[in-house]
C-alpha cells in the first residue's frame, strides 16, 4: 500500500485513494463487495492529504459540514476542523437525543432511516455533505432531503469513492457532487 501525500492533482489524489482501498467480500451480507477505506484513514499523511484537498475546494463556499453515519463522521469532522466550521451528524434513526426529522430510504442491500436535529441548521446555511461511498445514492439523497427540509441549502456532496455502475448520482438530481475516485 502506498503511503504519503500526493502532489495535489486530482489524478494523484484518486490514485492515493485507490491504493488504500481494500475489498471485503460478502459484507455486510452475502453478494456485496464492500469497499473499505479504513486503510486510508489509518495512514496519517494520506488522511491529511485527503482532508486538506477536500477542504481546499470548499473554503468560503460552505457554512457547515454534514457527516453521514458512520464513516462520514470521520471525514466530516476532519474537514470541518480544517475549515474552522461546525459539523452536523446525520444519524441512524433513534440515535439523536433531541427533536428530529427523519427520512427513509433504500440501500443497495436493504432499507434504513436517518435523522437530524430539527435545530441543526440556520435558515439558508450552505451545507457540505460528506460520506465515504456513493453507491445507489439512497443515503446521499435522503441526507440532502433532510438538510433541505431543515431549511438549509446543499452546496455540495463530497464522497471519497463513487461506484458508477450503481448510478447513484442520478438520484441526486442537479446537486453538485464530487467523487475523488470513481470505479
Amino acid at each position: 500500500m502506498a503511503t504519503g501525500a500526493p502532489d495535489g492533482s486530482p489524478a494523484d489524489l484518486a490514485e492515493l485513494v485507490r491504493s488504500h482501498l481494500r475489498d471485503i467480500p460478502d459484507f455486510p451480507k452475502p453478494g456485496v463487495l464492500f469497499k473499505d477505506f479504513t486503510p486510508l484513514i489509518a495512514d496519517g499523511p494520506a488522511m491529511k492529504a485527503l482532508v486538506q484537498s477536500i477542504a481546499e475546494r470548499y473554503v468560503g463556499r460552505v457554512d457547515v459540514v454534514v457527516g453521514i453515519e458512520a464513516r462520514g463522521f470521520i471525514l466530516g469532522a476532519a474537514v470541518a476542523y480544517e475549515l474552522g466550521l461546525g459539523m452536523v451528524p446525520i444519524r441512524k434513526a433513534g440515535k439523536l437525543p433531541g427533536e428530529t426529522i427523519r427520512e427513509s430510504y433504500a440501500l443497495e442491500y436493504g432499507h434504513a432511516e436517518i435523522e437530524v436535529h430539527t435545530d441543526a441548521f440556520q435558515p439558508g446555511q450552505r451545507v457540505l455533505i460528506i460520506d465515504d461511498v456513493l453507491a445507489t445514492g439512497g443515503t446521499a439523497e435522503a441526507t440532502a432531503v433532510l438538510v433541505e427540509r431543515a431549511g438549509a441549502v446543499v452546496a455540495a456532496i463530497e464522497v471519497v469513492l463513487e461506484l458508477a455502475f450503481l448510478e447513484g448520482r442520478k438520484r441526486l438530481g442537479d446537486r453538485n457532487v464530487n467523487a475523488i475516485l470513481t470505479l
